[in-house]
């Protein structure tokens, strides 16, 4: 269970099955990566009815941006489906810490790397440091991003171009040149997209712009890599309530963050993860090149 994990204004999800809109506290972190134990009320990262069938035992997963929001949710259910994990994040120990206390009482090992991603250098580190501790590696997940306020192009200056693009976009590339010699087949590659690569964004002109590019990545490394039966997928979810979202968006967006969504609600990081697994799981063993959307019923031309 979630223990010691506020789940206000959620109370009573467990029981009811479905989720109610909720206006959340106006709130803003001055601080990119933001942080999860700040949040108010906490992101919920955990279904206790999910429960896991053995589904990735044996396995090994590297998550970036695995320390917090859907990263958190996507190590806690390859946890309960027995994957071994390395976590990799920036700089939030307290985050990392908690996830990694989290997903060890599910009887996996997990390890937890600090790295700057944008350094070329880092991706060749995790991949080392993971087949150090494992010997092996099957998943590799780029989760992690940042997403500037940018009301208009004009607002985007070169060194924030190039820093978003630097995080969001050239890891992935970093990342998986560092992780093919160890990959084999049946291996997964996942992505976080979003869906503003569909859709576009006013208010997150250089975050959008790295979401499509991200999409052009799953679609090219499936063709390139499927002779060697590695499957590359993404996930596009909704307006999710994480640490990314109230280091981005201004306190009163952040107040009403989801509600022109469908379901009128932000989703939750545990709604997103089981797409995750998945992905990476043999159930999808024919499934490559493709964007799954977990957004709350907004439909999106793929």
């Amino acid at each position: 269970m979630q223990s010691g994990y506020p789940v206000y204004p959620y109370i009573g999800w467990r029981a009811k099955t479905v989720i109610e809109p909720v206006a959340f506290p106006p709130q803003h972190q001055n601080r990119v990566p933001g942080l999860e134990y700040l949040m108010v009320p906490r992101p919920i990262f955990d279904n206790p009815g999910y429960i896991g069938s053995g589904k990735l035992k044996g396995k090994v997963a590297v998550i970036t941006g695995g320390d917090s929001g859907f990263g958190r949710a996507i190590a806690v259910a390859y946890a309960k489906e027995g994957a071994d994990l390395a976590i990799v994040y920036l700089n939030e120990h307290r985050d990392a810490a908690e996830t990694k206390r989290y997903v060890e009482q599910f009887g996996v090992r997990c390890l937890i790397l600090p790295r700057d991603l944008r350094d070329p250098a880092a991706s060749c580190d995790i991949v080392a440091e993971t087949m150090h501790h494992y010997q092996r590696l099957d998943i590799v997940v780029s989760n992690a991003a940042v997403q500037p306020y940018t009301p208009s192009i004009m607002n985007v200056s070169d060194e924030q171009l190039d820093n978003t693009f630097r995080t969001n976009v050239f890891p992935m590339f970093y990342l998986t040149k560092a992780a093919l010699p160890f990959l084999r087949p049946g291996s997964a590659i996942i992505c976080t997209t979003s869906r503003v690569a569909y859709e576009g964004n006013k208010n997150a002109i250089d975050y959008a712009a790295t979401k499509g590019a991200i999409v052009s990545f799953i679609r090219t490394m499936a063709v390139s890599l499927a002779d060697r039966r590695i499957r590359v997928n993404g996930v596009a979810p909704g307006p999710g309530w994480t640490p990314l979202t109230v280091s981005s968006w201004p306190a009163e967006m952040v107040s009403t963050w989801g509600v022109n969504s469908p379901f009128g609600r932000a989703v939750q990081p545990f709604e997103v993860a089981p797409a995750y697994v998945y992905l990476a799981a043999s159930d999808s063993m024919f499934v490559t090149g493709q964007v799954l959307h977990v957004n709350g019923g907004a439909i999106r031309y793929s």
